[in-house]
């Protein structure tokens, strides 16, 4: 196949040795070694006596040229080998004349290595047994005879630029499987072949030819691994078929790339393989494609994605004796006969690194109209152009060019003969290859009688498919090293900033002892106090010693009982180990248990000598007058953050979330939530250089390279957004949404064959992950309380580190309500405690990146009168829900959802474009609740109702479309219908996706129609699931119009301790100390009020009119 300019070069086969040989006469036969290649015989060695251990010299060379322009070429040396036939010669008999000789074993000699570059290369071959010889069959342990072979030529046949782009193409025919049931092996000898075209830089494509396929009735599978067989008749020795270290491995059925390989079809496939008749090859042909063959291959699957591989059978009849002359006569005499033909897609083979496909490809009818429409193929193989079978091509499986429209005479030595058929005419005389792509729009013009193939049809009954594998030495298309992508990625990141360095030495660990001891013994005071504060204040100095034991034992079996004595343990052991490192230097293992006890005695006494010390310093007066500190934990700071989002108020929220970077600057999970803050508020830059610093702290994280991948899709740097999503892939290979978001990528650059390996392989993940699930029986846990109601609060957990994790608990970790304070402020704590159950919902998840982070949805101003703090000017919609998520997810809408989570919504509208269109997906409840949040986000109220209305008709029950509806009237104005789907969504026994914003809405619709109990229930649940400032302001607002004077201020006091910030916490703590009395705390209330700048003009009179009414509160009267 390829086109060279070098003269014939000589190839030399050298025989040095042969070992554990035997003959059919004696123990030491005498025998020789004849040399074949290409059907012809290259020379015979000298006699040679083989010795009594079984060894014998040979010392034979023998030669043939290559020469590509007119003799044996590259084509031939990649799937030709030389074959080595020892014969043994016969002693003489009486009045004989002759010596005989009789064939003993034969060994073949793979020269694929001249192919590949090298020039010379040593072997031992197996020397494999004819039928009856003496010579040991190949069996493992047992010692084989063999031939010592070696194999040169003086220069590399192959030049530079030969090795840099030619590639070497191996297809493997394995099997047809589930054949028509008329296939029967009685009858007339049939020959089963199959053809497959491959183009080259010439004027002529080069053939693959199949034949001699066996057929087999089935009742058991064909065994894995079996070995290739050359493609190439009439080889002496049964062993000598197999080509040395090939071997059929199979594979999982979903793991081909052939047209049957879905779950459905795994019970189709088993019973096929099984049961079912098949015609067996396993033949394994080469072609070596020099470089501009390499280039036309490549443009040919670009041009035509299809090719088509035809299947027949062609009758075989005996030749009489004597009459081989005749056999011309035959070539017209019998048709073609079950023309069928497969369509593989080689589209893979342009993927990048893709160096294989394999797959089980359905056989339909051969009909001219639909191969040329699917192939854009003129000429049949079979029909239109044959194959050439002349005198010196007696093989199997050939590569030949095109050169005869008929198929001719195959001469076997048992004179077995096929019967060629009739010579049909081309669609007119144009002399060109069958694939070759037309740029002419005239349909092709056949007879009728092309159109129709009843035998054909046959195949389509019977389910026929063929396993056909093609590989390649190298990848068409080479793909990017991970060392290079990750050096890359490396180069457009910043550098990863040192640690910083902690103070050390023995006065700081004992320094930090101290610390610990004192935060220890405050607790242990503030849970006595909870428990006997009312008897000692009774009491107050009568209390005797007994009754101090009492206390004591009851306080250590509630600290025990709590777990926080496990608690305070573990909290003091870091400081503990400190001390031992710093101060007693002890960094290795004790020698001996006495010294490890000495020590720990020693020890012992340092630490209770210390605690005294700290305890003394410890003041009771200082414990008594201290202000109490809510340290907040970091997902209380993102739920605030979120709040502030939600509300609008950008600048407070990039505060939230800077004090989470100020407290862990080496969390890269704060850096990613503050990214898609950024993202959230169109600051693009920004983003971009919080998902970088996200990177530089771990190059390895998926979802950082991912945003750095989209941030750069955003801002145009597409060469930089392809290294980030292809190293994503290289360090993930599983996750789906990275290969999705290559894919979109690969949209942008219009290049559709990237795109369309991206998006396969990102359902190929999905499926293996559905499959995984079902075969591990994987279900989705949902928590029930103790009053039927389904939790769960999904919105507000943090970024997942490990992509594999199977399951996430979404979970509010921040400090529930003081229980004094919510035991006050019911009447019936027995009615509500069902609304005081903290929600847990466990939900099953394979990807890391669903349910995380919600998307906002911006607010709105209303001007209506406002009692409860800014969350009634926002809108909020998390997404996505454990109800709403599909059992049949597509790759585009777990795609979505990662987007919506990190608020890159000027990437959603593509991927809801592909959802729309995926014959997986389609509209969906999900599809339209997505797609009204983004109306929402625009303010495009009108599209956002449509959508939504299209989702109640999809799902009524669906929490979230409730939920989603009443933020839409929420924030048009209409309360009333706000009011009613938030009810309904409450009502639901399982929860929608966020609730949190749900309930603080629907209380401040209670508060504005002063149903004020209603409101008070509803803002108790949210304080327990999720406190915050607002929730604790909406139910401080509530007990203050009830008039509970006490429990309001309890309430407002939380809230102003989460946020002092916040005018109206200090407006309705102002009228809570007007209505108690207390001038002072009315006039500082007030001060902060008036300082931070209350904009609820109605409240602001209503604190003037009680100041007025009550003539104080006011400093300026």
């Amino acid at each position: 196949m390829e086109q060279v300019s070098s003269t014939g070069k000589p190839v030399q086969i050298t025989v040095t040795d042969g070992y554990e040989l035997k003959g059919f006469k004696g123990d030491t036969p005498v025998t020789f070694i004849r040399a074949e290649f290409n059907q012809t015989v290259l020379g015979d060695s000298a006699k040679v006596t083989v010795s009594s251990e079984g060894t014998a010299k040979y010392n034979f060379t023998s030669s043939f040229e290559f020469n590509p322009e007119g003799g044996i070429t590259l084509d031939d040396l990649a799937h030709k080998p030389v074959f080595l036939t020892m014969t043994e010669v016969l002693p003489k008999e009486k009045k004989q004349k002759d010596e005989k000789t009789i064939i003993v074993g034969q060994a073949v000699v793979d020269l694929l290595p001249l192919v590949e570059g090298e020039s010379s290369f040593e072997t031992m071959v197996p020397l494999h047994p004819v039928p009856g010889s003496p010579l040991e069959p190949l069996q493992p342990g047992i010692k084989q005879c063999s031939l010592e072979v070696k194999v040169s030529v003086a220069e590399p046949l192959l030049t530079a630029a030969q090795l840099l782009g030619g590639n070497l193409l191996k297809v493997t025919l394995e099997a047809a499987y589930s054949v028509p049931e008329s296939f029967v092996p009685i009858g007339p000898l049939q020959n089963y072949m199959v053809s497959l075209q491959i183009p080259s830089a010439g004027e002529k494509d080069y053939t693959i030819f199949f034949k001699n396929g066996t057929l087999k009735l089935g009742g058991e599978r064909e065994p894995l691994p079996r070995p290739k067989k050359w493609p190439i008749a009439n080889i002496l020795a049964p062993g000598a078929n197999n080509i040395p270290d090939a071997f059929i491995v199979g594979g999982p059925y979903e793991e081909e790339d052939g047209e049957l390989n879905h779950p459905e079809d795994r019970e189709f496939r088993n019973q096929s393989e099984c049961i079912k008749k098949r015609i067996t090859w396993d033949l394994e042909s080469r072609c070596y494609l020099d470089p501009p063959a390499v280039v036309s291959f490549q443009k040919r699957i670009a041009d035509c994605r299809l090719w088509p591989v035809e299947i027949t059978r062609v009758p075989l009849i005996t030749a009489p004796k004597g009459k081989t002359a005749k056999f011309d006569k035959m070539d017209d005499e019998n048709p073609l006969s079950f023309h069928g033909v497969a369509y593989v897609n080689m589209v893979p083979l342009l993927y990048p690194g893709v160096k294989r496909i394999r797959g089980a490809f359905h056989v339909h009818p051969y009909l001219d109209s639909v191969v040329y429409e699917k192939t854009k193929c003129l000429f049949s193989v079979f029909r239109d152009t044959g194959h050439n079978l002349i005198p010196n091509n007696k093989i199997g499986g050939i590569n030949s060019p095109l050169s005869k429209p008929v198929i001719s005479k195959n001469l076997k030595e048992e004179k077995i003969v096929e019967k060629d058929m009739k010579e049909r005419p081309r669609p007119g005389d144009v002399q060109a290859s069958s694939i070759k792509s037309q740029s002419s729009d005239t349909p092709l013009e056949t007879e009728s009688s092309l159109n129709h193939n009843p035998e054909g049809q046959q195949y389509v009954e019977a389910g026929t498919y063929i396993v056909l594998e093609i590989q390649l030495d190298k990848a068409l298309v080479p793909k990017r090293l991970p060392e290079e992508l990750a050096r890359r990625v490396k180069e457009m990141i910043p550098p990863r900033p040192p640690p910083t360095r902690r103070t050390g030495g023995a006065q700081k660990a004992v320094s930090d002892y101290h610390m610990q001891i004192k935060h220890i013994s405050r607790a242990i005071l503030d849970e006595y106090h909870r428990m006997f504060g009312k008897q000692v204040a009774k009491l107050e100095s009568d209390i005797d010693s007994e009754t101090l034991e009492e206390q004591k034992c009851q306080l250590n079996y509630e600290l025990n009982c709590s777990g926080q004595y496990f608690a305070f343990k573990e909290q003091l052991k870091h400081a503990v180990v400190k001390i031992v490192r710093e101060k007693y230097l002890k960094t290795t293992p004790f020698e001996s248990q006495e010294t490890l006890q000495t020590f720990i005695s020693e020890l012992y006494v340092f630490l209770v000598d210390q605690m005294h010390v700290a305890l003394n310093q410890t003041m009771p007066d200082d414990i008594q007058g201290a202000v109490p500190t809510i340290h907040m934990s970091s997902e209380q700071l993102r739920l605030f953050a979120f709040e502030a989002e939600v509300n609008e108020n950008f600048e407070m929220a990039a505060v939230y979330y800077e004090e989470r970077l100020v407290r862990e600057p080496q969390n890269l999970e704060h850096w990613l939530d503050y990214g898609a803050f950024w993202l959230l508020t169109e600051d693009n830059t920004k983003a971009q250089e919080c998902f970088r610093k996200a990177l530089s702290l771990n190059q390895n994280h998926i979802h950082s390279l991912l945003l750095c991948g989209v941030l750069a899709v955003l801002m145009e740097n597409y060469e930089q957004a392809e290294f980030f999503f292809e190293d994503a892939t290289c360090l993930e290979p599983t996750n789906v949404v990275a290969w999705t978001l290559l894919g979109l990528y690969y949209e942008i650059q219009n290049n559709d064959i990237r795109m369309e390996m991206a998006f396969h392989e990102a359902l190929k993940q999905l499926q293996a992950r559905v499959t995984k699930q079902k075969s591990t029986g994987t279900l989705v846990e949902i928590p029930v309380e103790e009053g039927g109601k389904v939790t769960g609060e999904s919105s507000l957990g943090t970024w997942g580190m490990a992509s594999g994790s199977s399951t996430v608990v979404f979970k509010v970790d921040a400090p529930t309500a003081p229980s004094s304070i919510l035991d006050g402020l019911h009447e019936e704590p027995s009615k509500l405690q069902s609304h005081l159950q903290e929600p847990v919902l466990s939900v099953q998840s394979q990807d890391p990146t669903i349910g995380r982070r919600p998307s906002n949805l911006f607010a709105k101003e209303i001007p209506v009168k406002r009692e409860a703090s800014k969350c009634q000017d926002s809108s909020t919609f998390l997404y996505p829900t454990p109800y709403g998520v599909s059992q049949t997810s597509t790759i585009f809408m777990e795609t979505i959802r990662f987007l919506m989570k990190v608020n890159a919504v000027q990437y959603v509208h593509r991927v809801l474009a592909h959802e729309l269109l995926c014959p997986q997906g389609g509209p969906s409840c999900e599809y339209y609740l997505v797609l009204a949040q983004t109306h929402l986000l625009k303010k495009d109220f009108a599209k956002a109702e449509e959508c939504l209305q299209q989702a109640a008709q999809m799902d009524y029950l669906n929490p979230n479309v409730w939920g989603l509806k009443g933020h839409l009237y929420f924030l048009s104005g209409n309360h009333a219908e706000a009011k009613a789907c938030y009810e309904r969504t409450v009502s639901f026994v399982v929860d929608a996706s966020e609730m949190h914003f749900i309930f603080l809405r629907l209380g401040h619709i209670y508060l504005e129609d002063k149903e004020y109990e209603k409101a008070k229930k509803t803002y108790l649940q949210v304080c327990k699931r999720s406190p915050s400032c607002l929730t604790w302001l909406g139910l401080g607002i509530a007990c203050y119009r009830l008039e509970e004077i006490t429990e309001a201020e309890d309430a407002l006091s939380e809230a102003n301790a989460l946020n002092n910030n916040n005018a109206e916490v200090w407006a309705y703590l102002a009228l809570v100390s007007l209505k108690a009395g207390r001038q002072l705390e009315a006039e500082q209330a007030y001060k902060y009020t008036i300082k931070l700048k209350l904009k609820d003009e109605a409240l602001l009179a209503e604190i003037h009119m009680l100041q007025e009414t009550l003539g104080f509160g006011n400093p300026s009267f």
